[in-house]
């Protein structure tokens, strides 16, 4: 594998501050782009290039290939930022960020020079296993279809989950042209993201492009690669639900002072002081779940230093992302109560943030499952481990 230039600095505060600029880089062109991914229920070209040129999508991928290697508390300032932006844009951003750090610390060298010959691609991919991959001479012959395929109509590369026999379940990666697309993403919320089906039907996966996805051996990166799942991709999940959260407070706090209600001599929203209690119990509320899923990834990612993570402070962790989803579920529905009466047309921004924390809070890494297994750790028991 030849080397790379790193421009991300291996400091951890330096690390973060250099990512935040490039969020700040790509704010007008996300910006610009967000009512176009909506309308075209899919992540608008403008938007692609500007995560592409960012470097943002690089935010998980090992520093052996040029990776920010972000550690799990950074990723969750960067993830925000950028939902203050655009939401479907930072749902992207860490998918594919989360892809490439995977398949890029566990493909062998060769693999890695083919992926990266012509840059940083946009992958894409999914977390719950599916189809089926059958051993034939050299490779894997894999057929199967799998959901929630975020940006995959704009990828390069897609990584699939598979059934297999020897190994169990195998991480193939796949260039897009190879995959069928199915247009079915007509959702509530999230709609810029085009997280439609895609399928494979007996496509040749090479030995080089297949890697053991219960596998502990790395071929590049550090302790964020021993995460595993779930533990690997909770502070996402958590982190954008908090952060929908501050979103929807900055909108309707904004809207509430320049706008009166009431038919006749109306009064701002910002009067009342019902509404002042939402708002300052709702700030309370995301600044605790901030707080709370960094703690808990702090000291899961510092289990995570010479082996995989304490399976207890992994559970914790998930318990948390879930949490962070249900306080934003009740914050956000609260507050939509004080959006009056133009908020129930589409293009309003409250509606829309409303629409993607519902959309959001059905996605199984925020299952309600999560607190069933940190409820086992408190009382001592088996924690258990993997998705739910």
């Amino acid at each position: 594998m030849s080397s790379r230039e790193n421009q991300f600095p291996e400091d951890r505060e330096a690390n973060r501050a250099y990512l935040l600029a490039s969020v700040e880089s790509a704010a007008d062109a996300l910006a610009a782009g967000r009512d176009d991914s909506e309308q075209a229920r899919r992540l608008s070209s403008t938007s692609v290039e500007a995560l592409r040129e960012s470097g943002l999508f690089m935010l998980k991928t090992p520093r052996e290939v040029g990776g920010a290697e972000a550690h799990p508390v950074v990723q969750m300032d960067v993830i925000e930022a950028v939902v203050m932006i655009d939401p479907a844009a930072a749902w992207c951003m860490f998918i594919t960020s989360a892809v490439s750090g995977a398949s890029l610390a566990q493909l062998p060298d060769d693999a890695v020079d083919e992926v990266l010959a012509d840059g940083f691609p946009f992958m894409a991919g999914a977390l719950r296993t599916g189809g089926i991959a059958r051993k034939v001479d050299g490779g894997y012959q894999v057929s199967g279809r799998w959901a929630w395929g975020s940006g995959v109509e704009h990828s390069d590369w897609v990584m699939v989950p598979v059934f297999c026999d020897d190994p169990p379940l195998i991480r193939a990666l796949v260039p897009t042209s190879e995959v069928t697309l199915h247009d079915n993403w007509h959702t509530l919320g999230m709609r810029g993201t085009g997280s439609c089906d895609y399928e494979l039907d007996d496509v040749f996966v090479p030995d080089r492009f297949a890697t053991d996805l219960l596998g502990t051996d790395l071929l590049r990166g550090g302790a964020l690669y021993r995460l595993g799942l779930p533990a690997y991709v909770v502070n996402e999940h958590g982190s954008f639900a908090y952060a929908l959260g501050r979103l929807a407070l900055r909108t309707v706090s904004k809207a509430a002072i320049e706008k009166k209600r009431g038919y006749l001599s109306g009064t701002s929203v910002a009067d009342r002081q019902i509404f002042r209690r939402a708002v300052g119990q709702g700030t309370i509320r995301m600044n605790a779940c901030a707080a709370g899923m960094a703690e808990a990834l702090e000291r899961m990612f510092d289990s995570a230093a010479d082996g995989p993570p304490d399976p207890a402070l992994a559970t914790e962790a998930q318990a948390a992302a879930v949490w962070c989803t249900d306080e934003a579920v009740d914050v956000v529905s609260e507050l939509f109560r004080y959006a009056g009466g133009s908020a129930v047309m589409l293009a309003n921004d409250m509606q829309r943030i409303l629409r993607d924390i519902y959309t959001v809070q059905s996605h199984l890494m925020v299952s309600d499952v999560g607190y069933e297994s940190y409820g086992r750790v408190v009382l001592g028991l088996d924690p258990g481990g993997g998705l739910p």
